[in-house]
């Protein structure tokens, strides 16, 4: 199987893994457990996951320490700001409008790729990126046009989705330049320990009030999920 297919075939998984996302963490943030307090959680898990199976299997890399900053900024973007504002956004919008808002993803990062990494931008790319943009906004519309009483302030939750969408745009980049640096375990490990102590000051309190042993069979579930599928499933997926 050549490398491109073993990535279109990661990256459909991605996609497939991160749509039940919205589903899943709607139904437990911010009735049950506050979006911070889920955003350390699938850190915190991820982050520990990630260490242990680069300790068992992944090659002995050591990160110089003037790459950290650039480690620490692709954290930043991909792990600790992009998570904050997707789950606090999620709680106060509806999951279609989050869900078509990431759709504009890969238009921001088709325009960054041309910004920061010189890629050529033809005609039909263009042309793409004016319909993309256009298709979200439509669908954006359609599904604000009812009333939906699981979006408490669809604007604000709207637009801070959208910033999660332009911060993961700017990881994808940095995290492409790592990537021919780094193992994917290495890399991996390193930017969710930066992400750790990003989300902490936002979430430990909310994470830490979350009682388990009165938790649901469904909501145990549902945070399973987001953690291991959406969470660690999607970045691992992602990066190779």
């Amino acid at each position: 199987m050549s490398k491109r297919a073993v990535a279109i075939i990661c990256g459909f998984l991605v996609a497939l893994f991160y749509a039940y996302n919205f589903t899943a963490a709607k139904e437990v943030t911010p009735e049950f457990v506050g979006p911070y307090g889920l955003t350390w959680y699938r850190v915190v898990i991820t982050c520990v996951i990630f260490w242990v199976i680069a300790t068992i299997v992944g090659p002995k890399e050591k990160v110089p320490l003037k790459e950290l900053p650039l480690l620490a900024l692709a954290a930043f973007c991909g792990v600790g700001f992009n998570m904050v504002t997707f789950m606090k956004g999620l709680s106060l919008t509806a999951p279609i409008s989050a869900s078509v808002l990431m759709v504009t993803t890969p238009i921001i990062v088709l325009l960054l790729s041309a910004i920061f990494l010189k890629e050529r931008l033809y005609a039909s790319r263009i042309l793409g990126i004016l319909i993309g943009f256009s298709g979200a906004a439509l669908l954006i519309f359609l599904s604000n046009s009812g009333s939906n009483e699981n979006a408490t302030n669809p604007a604000l939750g709207n637009f801070l989705v959208f910033i999660n969408a332009v911060s993961y745009s700017f990881y994808i980049i940095l995290a492409k330049k790592l990537t021919t640096r780094y193992h994917v375990f290495t890399l991996m490990k390193w930017l969710y320990l930066f992400g750790v102590i990003f989300i902490t000051p936002f979430g430990i309190t909310e994470g830490l009030s979350f009682d388990f042993s009165t938790a649901n069979t469904d909501t145990l579930w549902y945070i399973g999920y987001v953690v291991l599928f959406a969470t660690f499933g999607t970045y691992m997926l992602n990066i190779i």
